[in-house]
């Protein structure tokens, strides 16, 4: 069942209906102001760090769950509704959400009047614009009451939601003309304030949620709306908010539009204040007039999209499959983008609070935009280096306001150092710049402790080696990529956190896992070593890098597939004697990308075993047989019920190691029937099975173990979009960035005919045919450059900024 329909024409997806199987929403911002918004207008809004910098309250585990949001309320002669349908759930003659790039447009109508919200965050400004329009759609002159609504969070989310003794006595604001300025605690340790704004002569105003809202109503019948009227009431302590009333009078036909300004205002400290406890608004006005007309918010719109058309402009296909081409051109990078300025902080499922961004999980997210937008990602490597110690261990998070690491979590995930190399060296392929290795970056953001990038890249690629277990394989720490498999916690006390006790000091658990992920990424790091000069550190690396392939090989395989790891006790996990979780997804992905048992014929097994234990319908479950009761020794990976997260759910992060592992093997079939399975644009007709939206990857699927199968969770923010983004463009479609150039290798279903690629790369452009006369899924026949044959497969960078013509024959 479908519930929308994209529009690729607009690079939108257009919902009809408010009832989505779950909350579908979008991400305004791009820089440093951000705000969610769902289908029906719920959501939040915060300036960089959505724990510390929030300005407006959220309640996850509402009922219903999306209540909460930038709400405006059309009041018409004792009928009162939302455009968006919630909060007030009022019957819409029409309705229509349109979730665009960094953009979201919720249209309802009802008795002759249409309203239509539109919300973004300008390029440059922390802010975010509402536009309604507001339409007399009947035959006779109309005269209604137009009320917005917004709920200020006490600006750390985490203490908002906790110290009411303290925080129901702290709440001001001041309210001048048409603009609503939330200042609590701006009188003490804070130089920050919040302000709503519309370019209208307002006819009331609340601030003081209990007076909007009725100490015994919700959201969906606000007494003021109810009544008609507001009430003009001034916060003091207890909850504020921002309301503006505002009285319409429109003829038959007749529109008029009212913008609305959310936004966050930092003054220096000698400039707080404007009188004795009267804020500063110079600031607030400033930005207020730069959307005070319809023409400037048009233009502002402009300018977004434009930022986006470019970004996306980087890489595009034109094929005969629209869903392939809707989800490479448009939304797979549109959520890798979202990711990337989110990592894993605040969704519907990540709530802001309990963590920062990840510092494995930002250096993959990097995979998926460096292509986009390399400045940035140049900025973030040496960001998340900074948070390195100087054993080349790291800490797992950072907070994104600080910059500094997240003390909560710590450290200990071993798996993490190696994940800067590979973004590290991700960017250098990109963008031919060797300069930031030589960058001065602190260890533990202390600036007084500092060496060059490439020193951070060789501790951690000598944290591996330094921290081996009994079988030559790296040490686990508290654990790899899977945090869910904590081999060294032993809890048994509720309530302790499986990734940060560690009940069993010393231990010595070792992950089959990170061995392959050191052998896949050393290559790189051996690589950078002799683009330095420093053939000797390369060769020795490649020695450590070829030692631990022959260790995987001869203690990681179990006969037809890659071990997961040992225990504490030094037990197999992952293993036929096992007799619950005998085959994990992960080590068999990773162990092949490395290349580990390809010529022996261990990778094969390995990719078969997959499909014929681990594959559905909906995708490859993380392991099998899934745990049924609670393992001491494995920790939270066996709490899970069979089928979801960790426990044999399809953790759809690691599906695409699987794509990019069959594609090194050259079973192009495989490797795009892996990809249909759990792109969301394939899911569409499905919707009510999926659940998520259909326009972006979700972190889970639940697996054929789990009572509803094929139902999704945790959409948006998850290592999924990155990873299925590079093994659809670089390992399926094929055209991949190099140290020397731009690599083409495709590996495609036979039956295709060919298709083009669009790939802008250090400045050019180059328009490439794969052509695919003899149906092959592999290789490369013949490559030319402008009309002049190109030995081998790989494009050296032209460097004259101009487009480019490239025809690659399979065969």
């Amino acid at each position: 069942m479908k519930f929308g329909t994209f529009d690729d024409t607009r690079k939108e997806y257009v919902i009809n209906t408010p009832k989505t199987p779950y909350p579908w929403i979008n991400y305004l911002g791009n820089e440093q102001f951000f705000g969610l918004i769902s289908n029906t207008a719920g959501g939040y809004t915060f300036y960089r760090d959505a724990r510390m910098r929030r300005l407006t309250r959220y309640r996850y585990n509402n009922i219903p769950l999306d209540t909460g949001g930038r709400y405006y309320y059309l009041y018409d002669d004792g009928d009162f509704w939302t455009p968006g349908w919630m909060p007030v759930k009022r019957d819409l003659d029409f309705y229509e959400c349109r979730h665009g790039l960094g953009y979201t447009s919720i249209t309802g109508e009802r008795n002759g009047i249409s309203v239509n919200q539109l919300a973004f965050v300008p390029m440059g400004h922390n802010a975010e614009v509402h536009r309604l329009v507001v339409k007399n759609t009947g035959s006779a002159k109309k005269t209604v009451k137009l009320f917005s609504f917004a709920e200020f969070c006490l600006w750390n989310a985490n203490d908002d939601m906790t110290n009411f003794q303290r925080n129901l006595s702290t709440g001001e604001v001041e309210v001048k003309d048409s603009v609503i300025y939330h200042k609590t605690e701006y009188r003490e340790r804070r130089n920050h304030y919040a302000f709503y704004s519309v370019n209208k002569e307002i006819a009331g105003f609340d601030t003081d949620r209990e007076s909007f809202v009725g100490m015994y109503n919700g959201l969906d019948a606000p007494q003021a709306v109810a009544a008609g009227e507001a009430t003009n009431s001034v916060a003091s302590g207890w909850s504020p908010i921002g309301s503006h009333a505002l009285e319409i009078t429109l003829e038959p036909g007749e529109e008029q539009s009212f913008i609305f300004v959310l936004g966050y205002i930092e003054n220096p400290e000698d400039e707080k204040w404007e009188s004795l406890n009267v804020i500063n608004k110079k600031p607030a006005l400033a930005v207020i007039e730069q959307f005070a007309t319809d023409a400037q918010v048009d233009a502002a719109l402009a300018v977004l999209a434009a930022h986006w058309d470019n970004l996306l402009s980087k890489y595009q296909i034109q094929s005969g499959d629209d869903k392939l081409n809707r989800m490479v051109n448009i939304w797979n990078p549109y959520q890798c983008m979202v990711t990337f300025n989110m990592s894993r902080s605040a969704s519907y499922f990540e709530s802001g609070i309990g963590r920062g961004m990840g510092f494995r999980d930002s250096n993959q997210d990097l995979l998926g935009f460096v292509h986009q937008i390399p400045e940035r990602a140049r900025e973030r490597i040496l960001d998340i280096a900074a948070t390195q110690f100087p054993d080349g261990s790291a800490y797992h998070q950072y907070q994104p306001l600080t910059k500094k690491g997240n003390n909560e979590v710590g450290s200990g995930f071993n798996d993490d150092p190696l994940w800067l190399i590979s973004g590290t060296a991700a960017y250098i392929k990109e963008t031919g710049d060797y300069s930031i290795l030589d960058e001065q970056v602190p260890f533990d953001s202390d600036p007084n402790n500092t060496a060059t990038l490439f020193e951070h890249l060789k501790r951690s690629f000598e944290h591996v080696t330094n921290n081996l277990g009994p079988h030559g394989l790296p040490l686990i720490g508290r654990a790899d990529w899977n945090d869910c498999l904590n081999l060294n916690c032993f809890s048994t006390e509720p309530g302790e956190s499986f990734q940060t006790t560690e009940n069993i000091a010393g231990g010595v658990a070792e992950s089959v896992f990170i061995a392959g992920l050191f052998v896949f990424v050393g290559p790189d790091y051996a690589e950078i070593c002799r683009m330095r000069g420093l053939d000797d550190v390369a060769a020795d690396a490649v020695a450590k890098i070829d030692n631990m392939r022959e260790i995987t090989l001869t203690h990681g395989f179990d006969g037809d597939w890659f071990l997961r790891a040992y225990d504490h006790y030094g037990d197999k996990i992952g293993s036929k004697e096992n007799e619950e979780g005998q085959i994990f997804i992960e080590p068999q992905g990773m162990c092949v990308m490395a290349g580990i048992g390809v010529e022996e014929g261990q990778a094969a097994k390995a990719l078969t075993s997959v499909q014929e234990r681990l594959d559905t319908e909906y995708g490859i479950v993380l392991q099998q047989p899934p745990y049924s009761k609670y393992y001491l020794n494995l920790g939270e990976i066996s709490t899970y019920p069979p089928g979801y997260k960790e426990n044999a759910g399809i953790f759809c992060h690691n599906n695409p190691w699987i794509m990019i592992a069959e594609t090194v093997l050259g079973h192009g079939d495989r490797a795009f029937e892996i990809y249909k399975k759990i792109a969301p644009a394939y899911l569409e007709d499905i919707s009510e099975v999926h659940r998520m939206e259909p326009y972006v990857y979700s972190q889970m699927i639940a697996g054929k173990d789990a009572v509803r199968h094929g139902e999704a969770k945790n959409s948006w923010l998850t290592g999924t979009a990155a990873w299925n983004y590079v093994a659809i463009t670089q390992s399926i479609l094929g055209i991949q960035a190099d140290f020397a150039g731009l690599k083409v290798d495709p590996c495609i279903p036979a039956e295709w005919d060919g298709f083009e690629i669009t790939r802008v790369f250090r400045g050019d452009t180059y328009v490439i045919s794969i052509q695919n006369p003899n149906h092959v899924s592999k290789g490369v026949a013949s490559l030319t450059l402008d009309g002049t044959a190109v030995e081998g497969n790989i494009i050296a960078p032209v460097g004259d900024g101009a487009v480019h013509q490239v025809v690659v024959v399979l065969g």
